[in-house]
């Protein structure tokens, strides 16, 4: 068997390439490891083979919106790239040009064009192109058409007393809803079972009061996250690393009780063992790292709080305008574009 001391050693060195570790002043072992020579007797070269065998990904959560899923056996530069395509480079449609014919609200036509480009518009970018710049006319191809008419009233039925907005006036509240969608050139044909509109009926766009009313006709183009913020189809999308909490012995007792308070709910849960209670970690994934328990004197050298350096937990959350499997899917392709025109420019580049 090989001597204590090397496998110790050996432990550290695993330690040091598998861990980022959290110590109650600072962050150790946090610099990038994955080049060859960095460790004796480890070879990290990449291979193509060693990696698609430890890479997996594994869906934990998927509703209407949000989807939470692990990537395991990446770098964080690549991780970060996901990250960043999501936010400012998979395209949605938003409405670009606002044309207003009228607008008598208290809103200024500037701000009124600010919010209705904020409005998230449910319609697949993937059916269009993008708009050429200097076109000032739009074409069914790279442009939906939104009009808002509306114009407040005073209700002649409403209470004498009444002070009730809602009651003494009709259209007072301009929300989404009252966005339609006027199809443009060949659309009807193009897009037969469409049904083109906001996200979200119910966003509040202006407060109208009798006589004032509203009437603009809006543009939705094609863009990107960079471009401007209204056109990123996420509202968040973030990662961080699998938590790794081990407790270097065993914790009993009161002990035990004040550790679980030391942690998020579920992270560590009490057993009884013969008559004694014994800490134990039942589920590391919840925890946020508060750190708070360096804290306390006599726990603080009994717990390594750590995080696994190549597990990725993903949580992308969708504006709504297409579901988040499939702005993750948009995102790998577009990573693949960029490898891919990467690779034809070393490819043109003449070999000096």
């Amino acid at each position: 068997a090989p001597p204590l001391a090397l496998m110790a050693a050996r432990r550290g060195v695993d330690e040091m390439r598998e861990r980022v570790v959290l110590g109650e002043f600072g962050v150790r072992n946090v610099h990038t490891t994955d080049f060859p020579g960095n460790y004796p007797g480890y070879e990290d070269a990449w291979d193509q083979r060693r990696f698609e065998e430890a890479f997996r990904v594994d869906v934990i959560r998927e509703e209407e919106d949000t989807l939470e899923f692990d990537m395991v056996g990446i770098d964080a530069a690549i991780a970060n790239a996901f990250r960043r395509i999501l936010l400012a480079e998979v395209p949605t449609m938003a409405v670009e040009k606002v044309f207003v014919y009228n607008n008598t609200s208290i809103v200024q036509d500037e701000i009124l064009a600010h919010r209705l480009g904020l409005i998230p518009i449910r319609a697949d970018p993937r059916l269009f192109e993008y708009r050429n710049q200097g076109d000032q006319e739009g074409t069914e191809i790279d442009t939906l058409q939104f009009q808002l008419k509306i114009k407040c009233k005073r209700n002649p039925q409403a209470a004498k007393e009444s002070s009730d907005p809602d009651e003494l006036y009709f259209n007072h509240k301009v929300y989404s809803k009252h966005m339609t969608w006027v199809p443009l050139g060949n659309q009807t044909d193009l897009f037969p079972d469409a049904d083109f509109r906001p996200v979200h009926d119910d966003i509040l766009i202006a407060l109208l009061r009798p006589g004032q009313e509203i009437d603009v006709l809006m543009h939705c183009v094609k863009g990107i996250g960079k471009d401007h913020a209204k056109f990123s189809p996420v509202a968040t999308a973030s990662y961080r690393l699998l938590p790794d909490i081990t407790l270097l012995q065993p914790i009993e007792d009161e002990a035990a009780e004040t550790l679980q308070k030391c942690f998020s709910p579920g992270v560590i849960e009490i057993q009884n063992i013969n008559g004694k209670k014994v800490a134990r970690v039942a589920n590391a994934r919840l925890d946020t790292f508060s750190r708070e328990v360096f804290r306390h004197e006599g726990l603080k050298n009994l717990v390594r709080l750590a995080r696994v350096r190549n597990h990725y937990i993903f949580s992308v959350e969708s504006t709504g305008v297409l579901p988040p499997d499939v702005l993750v899917s948009e995102a790998i392709k577009i990573l693949m574009g960029k490898c891919q025109r990467f690779l034809n420019e070393l490819d043109s580049v003449s070999m000096e």
